[in-house]
């Protein structure tokens, strides 16, 4: 490139509404480096770089390409200048295959798209890198992860010099986040110009050369990836001191409240996904959930919450407080509430199975209870109260609590969902990924509200990706492994090695 600098914003600033985005941002990007964007939720990371990719255009400032002065007003801009991103939130025809998708709004030749052409073109990325992808799987059939993996191939294909990455690894295994770390260097030795934007500080310290820190909208810094550590990044971050330590308080009396035995369940595809498991869950512990990502960990929660149809001679009971045994198999979510079980859900795919996306705040708080209702007319008072209570405790960055969660970052859709469901006063609290998308301060603030509810007498299931979080926020971890329970370790003993081994080799011991 003639130019070292692939982009440059001089005091770019954003507004929406009396919501100041990006106050003044000036920030280099280079070819031939990866560039790591940093901040808390809401700190104006996303919003920065939708400027760039055309989807927001700023109030105020300047945006160079390649040293020339540019104004991106769409999408299609960005792509005419080299630059693609991807999203967090999957921009995605649900109905259209993998190759359909890729090649959405390319310019047509006699008005049709040459699908083979196409198809030609994707194997040779797929080839290339590394990816797997059924190019004829729709979207509505896919994975969390095949979705994303599908989102970085459509930027690929369409051939970015400047690549902007948003969250990119939340939902990939780490064999899939090594792969698209092992492209992102490629990409890097060919001259090409990348950014990072993660809350993940070892992947900033692993795979960038630079790291840019906003706060609160403003740019802060810009270090060379060398001369940081997690702990000065953390403090750039929210500007002044910080301690990373996870409390753990010791069980005090721990009571069954899930007793899970032979527990079967096959996937749409006829797949066994999770095969004979069996283990207890105790009130007043945290049970950590490890395994290598589809290894049964998404299934297991959803069995238990009544959202798999599980295989005959599977038993999942629950103790209740009173003393009495409530037989949880073949009951859908509303009847296993109506026994009084209390079981709270985080999914995994927030805004696809978590939340309505077209709703704000009040209105996803509301979703909870409205079958309770003694009227034909909602009871809008208390959500609203909710709402404005999860807003103020999790510090959830939005314009009104009527705008729809969509538009809000992926860390504060995050803390919307499991704000919501700690606030239902749950007896067993089941977690996937509650802390996929939040920055580490605010990731520090679910890790004390689950220690809360774990002090309250609540059984609590944390599934994770961060084995060292696993092993400082657990009791006890279960290593899923193909679907099989693979070991029940004491997390206050257990290393990272010997999870990790379960995670991967079968030792023969069930849990």
């Amino acid at each position: 490139m003639e130019n070292e600098f692939a982009v440059r914003m001089v005091n770019v600033t954003k507004t929406f509404g009396s919501v100041v985005a990006n106050d003044s941002v000036s920030l280099d990007i280079r070819f031939g480096e990866i560039l790591s964007l940093l901040g808390e939720n809401g700190s104006g990371k996303t919003t920065l770089m939708n400027m760039l990719a055309g989807l927001y255009y700023p109030d105020f400032g300047e945006i160079f390409i390649n040293g020339k002065q540019v104004s991106i007003e769409s999408p299609h801009d960005a792509y005419a200048l080299g630059i693609g991103m991807v999203h967090q939130h999957f921009k995605l025809i649900d109905v259209f295959n993998a190759v359909e998708n890729i090649v959405l709004g390319e310019t047509r030749a006699n008005g049709k798209y040459d699908l083979k052409a196409a198809s030609k073109r994707i194997h040779e990325i797929t080839d290339r890198y590394g990816f797997e992808l059924d190019e004829k799987k729709k979207v509505y059939e896919m994975s969390v992860a095949e979705k994303q993996t599908l989102e970085i191939i459509k930027v690929l294909y369409r051939g970015a010099n400047i690549l902007i990455l948003d969250e990119p690894t939340a939902v990939l295994t780490p064999q899939e986040t090594e792969k698209l770390f092992n492209v992102l260097r490629e990409m890097r030795k060919d001259g090409k110009a990348v950014v990072l934007i993660t809350h993940k500080l070892n992947e900033v310290l692993e795979l960038s050369d630079r790291v840019t820190v906003l706060r609160h909208g403003q740019y802060i810094s810009t270090v060379d990836t060398s001369k940081a550590t997690e702990l000065s990044l953390t403090e750039e971050m929210v500007g002044e001191k910080v301690t990373l330590d996870i409390e753990r308080p010791t069980p005090d009396h721990p009571q069954k409240r899930l007793d899970i035995s032979h527990l079967t369940v096959y996937s749409e595809e006829k797949l066994k996904t999770l095969d004979d498991v069996s283990f207890t869950v105790y009130g007043g512990e945290i049970l950590g959930i490890a395994g290598i990502s589809g290894c049964g960990q998404k299934e297991l929660l959803e069995a238990i919450a009544g959202l798999q149809i599980v295989e005959p001679g599977s038993k999942i009971e629950f103790d209740a407080p009173d003393g009495s045994v409530k037989d949880l198999v073949g009951r859908s979510p509303r009847e296993i509430a109506s026994y009084g079980v209390n079981l709270s859900f985080v999914p995994e795919d927030r805004l696809g199975m978590g939340l309505v996306a077209s709703m704000g705040m009040s209105a996803n708080m509301m979703l909870k209870d409205y079958e309770k209702g003694k009227s034909p007319f909602l009871n809008r008072k208390d959500p609203q109260e909710l709402a404005s209570r999860i807003r103020e405790e999790l510090d959830v960055s939005t314009p009104s609590l009527d705008t729809p969660v969509r538009k809000l970052s992926g860390g504060n859709v995050q803390k919307v969902l499991v704000g919501r469901e700690i606030a239902s006063s749950p007896t067993v609290l089941l977690t996937a990924y509650a802390v996929r998308g939040l920055d580490i301060t605010k990731s520090y603030t679910i890790y004390g509200l689950l220690n809360e509810q774990k002090k309250k007498g609540v059984a609590v299931v944390y599934v994770g990706e961060d084995l060292d979080v696993l092993m400082a926020l657990s009791d006890r971890i279960l290593v899923l492994c193909g679907g099989k329970a693979n070991g029940m370790l004491d997390a206050r003993t257990a290393t990272k090695e010997e999870i990790g081994r379960r995670m991967t080799e079968l030792q023969g011991v069930q849990a």
